[in-house]
């Protein structure tokens, strides 16, 4: 027993040199091969990150904005989802939101008007928050399109929805960068109309959190009643698999399924909130 128990030790010694030897001879003679070795996705685009996949059967239109996108649903006159980047360098910028107007993009078809809102008592909810978009003037005008917008009780979007914004730029100054998919849940049967478009009330709100920089990346996401809420942010996170069930979206298709596989299905948000780089 001993000497097998030896000889596999001394084989398992040698296959370890030989593949050792193998990977610096792949490395050497292709560079790139080596950095695939690492979990993290730094080799990754934004725009890879950034897609999306849904139902056919879903109205959408794609906008480009400064900053960031917005997957438009011209028949609920709001977002099916915005997603952007925010870097670390990105947080801070001379571009306050005191000089911005929130506007109609009269250019897209089934936008809400400013008199939809007035007088709904719902805030015009930011999808992508205009405390993002100071790193750029183009960026923090477009945020204030009503395209951007949703219907969002006072206390949620002055509550927990503004303290995850806050803690969502904690993490992008932590991790260099994120990548940030938000928006209403608009597979619930919504019932409550304001305006005269009229714009859908969502009941729940979601949003998707990819530091994939990491090694090995991490993922987290929340959904939020559009109420006030007597939980902490910690109650409020799942997983983004079960955005997804929810949602019908199929977000981060580009990463290999291992590495997906881990990220969507992880919901430590005091794990995520303690990281540390």
């Amino acid at each position: 027993m001993t000497v097998v128990s030896v000889g596999n030790k001394i084989t398992s010694f040698i296959r370890g040199i030989l593949t050792v030897a193998g990977c610096c001879v792949v490395a050497a003679c292709n560079p790139a091969a080596a950095d695939t070795a690492s979990d993290s996705l730094d080799y990754l685009s934004e725009e890879a990150l950034s897609k999306v996949l849904m139902s056919d059967s879903v109205p959408n239109r794609m906008i480009e904005y400064t900053g960031f996108t917005v997957a438009f649903n011209p028949e609920m006159h709001q977002p099916n989802y915005v997603v952007w980047e925010l870097t670390s360098d990105e947080l801070d910028g001379p571009n306050g939101r005191k000089d911005a107007r929130f506007m109609q993009d009269t250019r897209i078809d089934g936008c809400a008007t400013l008199a939809d809102y007035r007088g709904s008592g719902f805030d015009r909810g930011h999808i992508a928050p205009a405390a993002d978009m100071k790193w750029d003037p183009a960026a923090m005008a477009d945020c204030h399109f009503l395209t951007n917008i949703s219907p969002q009780t006072k206390k949620l979007n002055q509550g927990a929805w503004n303290n995850l914004e806050g803690r969502s730029r904690s993490w992008a100054k932590k991790f260099g960068r994120i990548i940030i998919i938000a928006g209403p849940v608009l597979s619930d049967r919504l019932d409550y109309t304001i305006g005269n478009t009229p714009v859908p009330v969502p009941d729940r709100f979601f949003k998707v959190f990819l530091a994939p920089d990491e090694n090995p990346p991490r993922g987290i996401a929340f959904v939020m009643a559009n109420n006030s809420l007597s939980q902490g942010l910690d109650e409020t996170a799942t997983t983004i698999r079960g955005v997804e069930q929810i949602t019908g979206f199929d977000f981060f298709s580009v990463l290999p399924d291992d590495i997906e596989e881990q990220v969507e299905t992880n919901n430590n948000y005091l794990g995520w909130d303690r990281l540390r780089r």
